[in-house]
Parts: C-alpha cells; structure tokens; sequence
C-alpha cells in the first residue's frame, strides 16, 4: 500500500491566530515608535517573524534592541495569547483523529517559529498525532517557497505527490503546489480566501471533509 501524508499548516489553518499575530505585532512594535498601519500589516501577515522584524526596522529604525530581541518579543507575546484566548478552530482533533484511522501520516509545516508549535499543539491537545514537525525557522526561505514542504515529505518519508497539504493562504498554496503536492484550501467560512491555487476546498473539519479528502486520494491514485 503507497504511504500517503497530510502535512497542515498551522496559523489560520489549526488555529484561528491572524488576530493574535496582528495584535502581537501592534503591540510590540508600536513600543518601539513603529506606526503600524493596516495597510502594511497585510503585507506582513504571510511573513515570518524574522522578516516581519526586518521590514518594520525598514521603515521605522528602533535603537537600543536587536532584531533577535524583539522578535522574540513577539513570539512570546503570540504565545501568551494563543494560552490564554479562545483561538481554537472546531473539529481539528476529531479531523486528525479520522486521518490517522486511515493511515495518513501526519505532519505540520508553518512559517512560524519552532518554539511556538507546541503551545498550539498542547492548545489543541494533538501533540502525539504529529509524525513530523516543521518551521520554516531552519529552512533558509519561508514560504512561498517550496523548501519546507518538499522537507517535511523527505522526513516523513513519503513522495511529495502522496501528501496533501491544508492551507488558508496563497502564500501556503503556492509553496504546496511548487513543491508537487496536492493542494486543500480551508476556507472556514471566511470568502476573502482565494483557492484558485488548490486542487479543492473543505469548509470545515467534518466527515464531508474526510470522505472529499479520501475520495480524491483514491481517484487520483488511480
């Protein structure tokens, strides 16, 4: 039997943390004299922290602290909040439950830094369900480029065309699709979510996600 993997992401896709990182990053920043705009925020959402860090001293040159320093200033601060606030995305652990009744290995690819993962992970009590995990941390670019998933299949050892990847970003999408991977878009109900990189889109974690996602497994095996 071919070995298949189902790789998530983790922010927006595990759990609902645009928020926490939006106010993670007003927070911290502004402390330093940057003014944070909603306009540039979007530009950073799909960044990693060190590049977040990198463009806001771009425009906004803090003294007295290094990059290094205040990024993690803001992890921490992310960490704080993903404890303490209701962030959870319903049907996750129940979903990865299914997957790994199935034989899917299952592994975690994010643009977030490592020392974040398993905070979500104990968050959503699934810390033992992950085969592997990644952070595009230790891979010399984040997504969009493909590095961490191609990656995370090797350490899964699994082919790139048996893995799925669940992602809520284009950036995500992109990075999947480069890499030669099936591609889910997971909407969460949200419209503004572009999925015309994915091969399809699930709405929720449910039992109509599941058999959409074991059935497009099958026919494309065929």
């Amino acid at each position: 039997m071919t070995q298949k993997a189902v790789i998530f992401d983790m922010d927006g896709v595990l759990i609902d943390s645009e928020k926490l990182w939006k106010q993670a990053e007003n927070e911290i920043f502004s402390s330093l004299g940057v003014n944070v705009t909603d306009e540039d925020s979007e530009i950073t959402k799909s960044m990693t922290t060190n590049e977040v860090t990198q463009f806001w001293f771009s425009k906004f040159p803090w003294p007295n602290k290094s990059f290094d320093v205040v990024e993690q200033m803001v992890v921490s601060r992310v960490m704080e909040l993903i404890t303490t606030e209701d962030c959870k995305i319903n049907g996750v652990k129940e979903f990865i439950e299914k997957l790994k009744m199935n034989n899917y290995k299952i592994g975690l690819a994010t643009n977030s830094p490592y020392k974040i993962i398993p905070t979500v992970l104990e968050k959503l009590d699934i810390t033992t369900y992950f085969d592997i995990i990644s952070s595009a941390e230790f891979e010399e670019n984040g997504k969009p480029h493909p590095a961490i998933y191609i990656n995370t299949a090797a350490k899964l050892k699994v082919t790139t065309k048996n893995c799925l990847v669940i992602e809520d970003s284009h950036s995500g999408m992109l990075a999947a699709k480069k890499a030669g991977m099936t591609v889910i878009a997971f909407t969460n109900g949200n419209p503004e979510i572009h999925f015309e990189l994915a091969d399809f889109s699930i709405n929720e974690f449910d039992d109509l996600a599941i058999d959409k996602l074991i059935s497009h497994q099958l026919i494309c095996n065929e």
